[in-house]
């Protein structure tokens, strides 16, 4: 590291030491985030390649909580879609006392808001879709638990009014402990949402324990299995997501943290190409070379040029390329990768980790997403580990297929590089402090701030980042909550079908009664009616025949 470097880093330290950032700041390296750093906005510099920077929007009044309603699938509790509240009871009726006050808090605010806008519409008022809600547990004929929808004045009594479903067992978070010690694994619990979870029990003071040293959480052995993302039809992972935002909007509610969303205004982007183009186009040009290809093959050759060196070259992601050579080797790949004539062994490991980071900052949209980069950052702001990792698992099961897929793969990798820690000198922590910035700073690096906020940044990305390699094989697991609830939406729904097709049925039979009875009635007219004729008969005087015929 320069000299330069060193001396930022040193005057960035003696800032406010307080809560984890002071077990960061004895435990962690700072020295390689700044350094890494420093070598983005060196490359940010060089590369003026006129590609535009994510504009994020920032919403409205009530617009936040709308677009939050559309995401999980609740656009019909308000607007035009709303005058029959009915259709969402089916939903609705599935969800926790922890996401039913989630979803009623965002109602109420969308509600206010289009009252404010006059809008002409009939806007429904948010009590009568949660009061028939109610009426429809304390009703349910199968003895199963009725819960009552968290408002502001029972929600301060949910801790004592939690039944033995919606309870869960404390388990202690184990003492931090040194890295070489093994720690004791502790199960965590996918039955139970994670919401309820974090009101059940005693709140725990935020964790100010050594970040180096992780609890170790495991999946406790289910007869019926785990599942993973992956293992459900589209349809069902459609309500997955639904449920998933809700349960981390709840999670983040009951933990008193902000959770915003944003949205990235569209901008002119690479419509081909290998650095700068969108996940999706760039996938979709992979898949036309590779069908089925679910990962770059981009980032693929360059994960195994980095492997065909050797895991155990020390400095590995740390040391970076030449900042010449880097450029060149773009301009290179860009114009024979796909023509299979780029010349790979000619590429030195060390300009293969930074081409690899390269390619994620100038992706023109996080790999964490633009919708949900903010609420990873606020993660480090749970109070607990274990809340932490909840959160994580509901991020992920948030992501883009084609981002969430990347992501697997880049942490699978450094994981690759960390079990070779010994001989590389990159422990997990190393890894950690390298990758944040690449992943969490590179859209923000036009952006002013102060030192004390950046330190802060820098010390709570890293530890997600951490979070994120050190869980990654909890954190592909849908909770099976989460599985229960699609399945009583599943059924739900086919109660609802049952019962349209009945109405339906017995509409066509009442119809087809109501025609044989007019078709009956119509013969019997016919039959009675007996045509009044009057015969003429004229009297022929001159000798020919009479004429005979109706007159």
């Amino acid at each position: 590291m320069n000299q330069e470097s060193s001396t930022k880093v040193k005057e960035r330290l003696p800032f406010d030491r307080s809560g984890s950032q002071d077990s960061l700041d004895e435990v962690l390296s700072m020295e390689d985030y700044w350094t890494e750093l420093e070598n983005i906005k060196k490359s940010h510099e060089n590369r003026q390649d006129g590609q535009e920077a994510v504009v994020v929007k920032e919403p409205d009044e009530g617009e936040l909580e709308e677009e939050w309603l559309k995401e999980a699938g609740l656009s019909n509790l308000f607007g035009e879609s709303a005058d029959d509240p009915q259709d969402s009871i089916a939903f609705l009726s599935t969800l926790t006392r922890t996401q039913a006050a989630a979803v009623q808090k965002r109602v109420e605010t969308v509600s206010q808001t289009l009252r404010k806008k006059n809008k002409q519409h009939h806007i429904p008022d948010v009590r009568d879709i949660f009061a028939q809600q109610r009426e429809a547990r304390e009703k349910s004929p199968d003895g199963s638990e009725s819960q009552s929808i968290g408002t502001n004045e029972n929600k301060c009594q949910g801790k004592e009014d939690q039944t033995s479903s919606g309870a869960v067992e404390n388990k202690e978070l184990i003492p931090q402990v040194p890295e070489d010690t093994p720690a004791s694994e502790t199960d965590i619990n996918l039955e139970v949402s994670f919401a309820e979870q974090a009101v059940s029990k005693e709140r725990m003071p935020k964790s100010r324990g050594n970040d180096a040293s992780l609890p170790s959480f495991r999946l406790p052995k289910d007869k019926t299995g785990t599942t993973k993302i992956g293992d459900l039809a589209p349809l069902d992972m459609k309500k997955v997501c639904h449920l998933a935002l809700i349960e981390l909007t709840a999670l983040y509610d009951v933990l008193g943290v902000e959770l915003k969303q944003q949205k990235a205004v569209k901008i002119k982007t690479k419509d081909s190409g290998l650095f700068g183009v969108p996940l999706t186009m760039l996938l979709e040009q992979d898949q036309r070379k590779v069908p089925g290809t679910r990962i770059p093959l981009i980032f693929q050759n360059l994960i195994s040029r980095i492997e065909e060196g050797g895991l155990e070259t020390e400095g590995l992601l740390r040391i970076p390329g030449a900042a010449m050579r880097i450029k060149n080797l773009c301009q290179e790949l860009e114009t024979k990768f796909y023509e299979g004539t780029f010349n790979w062994e000619s590429v030195k490991q060390h300009d293969a980790a930074s081409l690899l980071k390269l390619f994620l900052r100038e992706l023109p949209q996080p790999l964490l997403s633009v919708e949900y980069l903010k609420a990873f950052q606020a993660v480090q702001n749970l109070p607990a580990k274990k809340e932490q990792l909840q959160a994580l698992n509901l991020l992920v099961i948030l992501l883009p297929d084609a981002n969430r897929d990347t992501l697997k793969a880049l942490l699978e990798f450094l994981q690759r590089v960390i079990d070779n820690k010994e001989k590389n000198k990159m422990t997990v922590v190393n890894v950690a402090m390298v990758m944040a910035p690449n992943l969490f700073m590179c859209h923000t690096l036009g952006l002013k701030s102060s030192d004390q906020r950046e330190f802060e940044m820098a010390a709570g990305t890293a530890s997600v980042m951490h979070l994120l390699i050190k869980y990654q094989k909890l954190l592909w697991t849908i909770p099976k909550f989460i599985v229960n609830q699609v399945r009583k939406q599943n059924t739900e729904n086919q109660k609802k079908e049952r019962r349209a097709m009945k109405k339906l049925l017995k509409k066509m039979a009442y119809d087809r009664e109501k025609h044989e009875k007019q078709e009956k009635a119509a013969n019997d007219v016919r039959k009675s009616w007996r045509p009044f004729v009057t015969v003429i008969e004229v009297i022929s005087l001159d000798g020919f025949l009479p004429f005979k015929g109706p007159w």
